[in-house]
């Protein structure tokens, strides 16, 4: 009797993979627990100590993200660019990078606006009571990303695989 070869075989027995160098890395930052309503609330509730969770207590945080990354640009001079819609985000880096005279920092920090899942919070009423109290709900919106093109000399002995 013989039994089908499944890809995993396959791939192991005609497939070589090597790699002499990582041309870019991309690093989202997320936080997992962040993403969805149940972690949404613990987080104001216990970590950050609000009695209610509400989509309104996240402006603050962002406002001081938004803040810091303009600081940061200012302070430094680094280029700042808005991404049109249908620019290719790796050909500007490119650009940047070729008359970038540096050997390792924040090439510049790039920003679109793009569709995303966010929360919202809308008001519920308790049907036994009749006392309205707010909710997170999953929505979509445009919202501003922020793209930071970083570089990084490793040097010739830096690295090893």
């Amino acid at each position: 009797m013989s039994l089908p070869l499944n890809v995993a075989t396959i791939l192991d027995q005609h497939v070589t993979l090597e790699l002499e160098c990582i041309d870019r890395m991309y690093l989202n930052v997320m936080v997992p627990q962040l993403q969805f309503e149940r972690g949404i609330s613990a987080f104001f509730r216990f970590h950050r100590g609000h009695q209610f969770a509400s989509s309104a207590l996240m402006q603050p945080m962002t406002d001081a993200f938004v803040k810091a990354v303009e600081k940061f640009v200012a302070k430094n001079g680094t280029y700042y660019h808005r991404f049109r819609k249908g620019e290719r985000k790796d050909d500007i880096a490119l650009a940047r990078l070729a008359k970038w005279g540096c050997k390792e920092g924040v090439v510049f920090v790039g920003w679109a606006q793009e569709k995303t899942r966010v929360f919202r919070t809308e008001a519920r009423r308790d049907a036994k009571t009749g006392k309205r109290y707010p909710w997170i709900v999953p929505s979509t919106a445009m919202v501003k990303h922020y793209y930071l093109y970083c570089f990084d000399d490793p040097g010739p002995s830096r690295w090893s695989i």
